[in-house]
């Protein structure tokens, strides 16, 4: 028979696992202490915590450790890298290098310079939507809550408002034509009951289910406010009849909307279709009259010189 756990033992296993889990646990990118904010002492402008300012190249009276976050080095932990001769030390007798990915200090600790570089979280930290890395730019460094991309100051809101839009035109899986229960906001793809799973592959329970394509954790369509990807072409309507002449008429076949309206809706303008049959009729009426009028005219002018030619006749023969 196992011995029985004393209440000590308990509590020190209990302990352990929490501290296990404070280790492992994942941290949010803007507590990271290299994407810290930090207000310049010079032009006094907020900006991502950087080696020196990015806007006036100043140096920081109390730089900050891209690793561990202290602004102050104790001797008393012998970590050291370069000997102090004092207690503590602050400023550039701190510090031990710059960090090549977040541009931030590293204090001369011999675990924060061996470790720092290698797991740095600004690692590649280019912008999805502007493609700027932390040298091109000030401001801090964000991720995505849906895709967890990389996102600028400038750009995290925008691309937070469209990133839920699947690049297909409905929710319909890839691989078959069922409706898709599980959907990658990377990938922005559907996937189905059937098809978002591996075979040979063994899946956590209670876990989100990786992408198929991209290993990114799936998430429940319906728990989503996703939308499909739609395609405007030219002479599709969007949105109810035009109301200007400009416009291509009120229907999808604009162009050729009026002949339609004069022959189809004859019962609702019979009076008007009257009417301008009376005006034409009349305007023939006007036209026969003037033709008449014009004859007469030519057939007068005809006759008057005749008559000037007889008389004309007369006279050579009286002489």
């Amino acid at each position: 028979m196992p011995k029985k756990k004393t209440g000590q033992r308990k509590k020190a296993e209990k302990q352990k696992l929490r501290l296990k889990e404070i280790r492992s646990r994942e941290v949010p990118l803007a507590d990271f202490p290299c994407n810290a904010p930090m207000e310049c002492d010079k032009c006094e402008r907020k900006q991502k915590s950087r080696a020196f300012c990015y806007f006036c190249q100043s140096l920081q009276r109390l730089p900050i450790c891209a690793q561990c976050g202290k602004v102050k080095c104790m001797l008393k932990t012998g970590d050291c890298v370069v000997k102090h001769a004092g207690v503590f030390t602050t400023g550039l007798g701190m510090v031990g290098a710059i960090c090549d990915f977040c541009e931030a200090w590293v204090c001369h600790g011999r675990k924060c310079l061996q470790t720092h570089a290698c797991t740095c979280p600004l690692q590649n930290a280019a912008c999805l939507e502007c493609e700027r890395g932390v040298w091109d730019h000030g401001g801090r460094i964000f991720k995505c809550s849906f895709c967890n991309g990389f996102l600028c100051e400038d750009d995290q809101f925008e691309h937070q408002a469209s990133c839920q839009v699947l690049e297909s035109e409905n929710y319909k899986c890839q691989s078959c034509n069922r409706l898709g229960q599980y959907s990658c906001l990377r990938c922005k793809t559907c996937y189905c009951e059937d098809h978002v799973r591996r075979k040979g592959f063994k899946y956590e329970k209670n876990k989100a289910i990786p992408c198929p394509k991209c290993n990114y954790d799936t998430s429940v369509t319906k728990d989503l406010s996703m939308s499909t990807r739609s395609h405007k072409f030219g002479r599709q309507q969007q949105g109810g009849a035009a109301d200007s002449d400009d416009e291509y008429g009120g229907g999808y076949y604009g162009g050729y909307s009026g002949a339609g309206t004069s022959s189809g809706y004859s019962g609702y303008g019979g009076g008007d279709d009257e009417d301008s049959e009376d005006d034409d009729d009349e305007d023939y009426d006007d036209d026969d009259e003037t033709e008449e009028d014009s004859d007469e005219n030519e057939t007068e002018a005809s006759e008057e010189e005749k008559e000037a030619s007889n008389a004309k006749d007369d006279k050579t023969n009286k002489k």
